[in-house]
């Protein structure tokens, strides 16, 4: 059963369509690998045995019926805790939400993987109101790198790569305003992408989309396999009639061999040199396959982690602050209160306010101006690979995650997928993005890098 729960989702779904393995199996070897790694992990804050069980059932009454099986008929998922979940509270991982009562319905995205007949089985870990490179909160406690304990899983969708990477869910849902499902991809070895801002519609995230930061952040799937990032793609598409910002743009696997670019220095903080090493293999790899590769870095990157600060922190944190209060939130986590102190230092007036769209829009045009040349740009995820529990807020650490920041303002596509391992056995994964609503070469690249350099591999066996 080991060797089933390290496949794929899509994978997973044809076993059961062959019938080679019922859905009430393989969701419960997956509440059983929960049980077994969650005590060591804290990545799970809900599990959902019964209501998961009860489906599972359902569908193999339905295969036995002869019914035809929808694309992810009878696999499991897991979402992070700031997404909706019918019948759960989603706690978002803020005291304030605690005791809120159960969601009367799911979120979209939630939603559209059961319509594909998928089976949610756990909520996941995430800091503080969202608000943090590592997952420790003060309801939950942290989650720990499946690679090494002593390491955080990144945020904030924290919890939900290291079940995925440990294998007690093939893929789940994340969302990320700074690089929330990357950075937790490269720390713990998975895959993911952040779509095109206004790409997939975010109702039922708490908190609700809105404001000026509303254009950074999407929500993106989360997988140990590429293949199941094509997969929920397909089935999360769409406008809902009520998020207002998703465009009903096209989506289709594309036959063009792109021209690539990478770098491993913003300009910011350079990548250490094992991080470094693995983006030039990349690069290297993709070259040997045909592909244009040329290392440049576009000018404006090096502006990316200060503007990206402005805009979250252009009153200061005030607004965070006053929703923190609003929610009933009395005491806040020492990691949310370590960005609140950064976001302190960017606080301007409504003149400096302006002065910070213009550099947005300054930033957008350069960037946009390198694809004039190049399909997709490479570069490290972060600095280094997974970091100690408790550092991720330190001055000598924190402008590391700069990379991810770049893509949040551009609004572009970047996926992530393992490219290689640290000699401390972390792994270390490469960021490719890709211009507006072109997923599908951010997706290709990675999945040729995937074939080529090896992508996820089990913690039980490196660790």
């Amino acid at each position: 059963m080991n060797q089933v729960l390290e496949l794929s989702g899509t994978q997973q779904a044809r076993l059961i369509r062959d019938g080679e393995i019922s859905s009430v199996e393989l969701i419960g070897a997956h509440l059983a690998r929960i049980a077994e790694v969650n005590p060591s992990l804290n990545a799970v804050v809900e599990v959902l045995s019964d209501q998961a069980l009860a489906e599972a059932k359902a569908v193999d009454r339905r295969r036995a019926e002869g019914r035809e099986l929808r694309p992810l008929e009878g696999v499991p998922f897991s979402v992070k805790d700031s997404i909706e979940v019918a019948g759960t509270v989603c706690s978002a991982g803020t005291l304030g939400y605690r005791t809120n009562p159960p969601s009367a319905a799911d979120a979209t995205l939630v939603s559209r993987l059961r319509g594909a007949g998928a089976i949610p089985v756990a909520r996941t870990n995430l800091p503080d109101l969202l608000f943090a490179f590592e997952s420790d909160n003060l309801i939950f406690g942290r989650t720990n790198n499946p690679y090494d304990h002593s390491r955080s899983s990144g945020g904030s969708s924290g919890g939900e790569a290291a079940l995925i990477a440990a294998c007690g869910s093939p893929f789940g849902l994340g969302s990320d305003a700074a690089g929330s499902v990357r950075l937790p991809a490269h720390f713990c070895g998975i895959s993911t992408i952040k779509p095109t801002s206004g790409r997939l519609a975010r109702t039922g995230h708490v908190p609700p989309a809105g404001g000026w930061i509303e254009m950074l952040w999407q929500i993106g799937p989360m997988a140990r396999r590429v293949e199941d990032l094509w997969t929920m793609m397909n089935v999360l598409l769409g406008p809902d009639g009520q998020d207002r910002t998703v465009v009903p743009m096209p989506f289709a696997k594309t036959s063009d061999v792109p021209r690539v670019a990478f770098f491993v220095d913003n300009g910011i903080m350079a990548a250490d040199e094992d991080t470094a090493a693995v983006v030039r293999r990349a690069a290297k790899a993709l070259e040997s396959e045909g592909l244009s590769v040329e290392e440049f870095r576009p000018a404006a990157v090096e502006r990316s982690y200060d503007l990206e600060m402005k805009l979250l922190g252009a009153d200061g944190g005030d607004g965070l602050r006053g929703f923190i209060r609003d929610i009933g939130s009395d005491r806040t986590h020492p990691l949310l209160e370590g960005w609140l102190t950064k976001l302190e230092q960017h606080r301007t007036c409504l003149q400096g306010f302006s002065g910070y769209w213009a550099e947005l829009d300054s930033f957008r045009t350069e960037m946009f101006q390198a694809l004039q040349r190049f399909d997709v740009i490479l570069s490290p995820v972060a600095a280094f690979p997974a970091v100690p529990h408790g550092t991720s807020t330190k001055d000598s650490v924190f402008p590391g995650f700069s990379y991810t920041m770049t893509h949040n303002l551009t609004g572009w596509p970047a996926a992530v997928v393992r490219c290689g391992t640290s000699p401390d056995g972390l792994p270390i994964g490469v960021q490719i993005a890709a211009g507006p609503w072109r997923e599908d070469i951010a997706l290709d690249v990675a999945e040729r890098l995937e074939l080529l350099l090896g992508g996820w591999k089990s913690p039980f066996q490196v660790a």
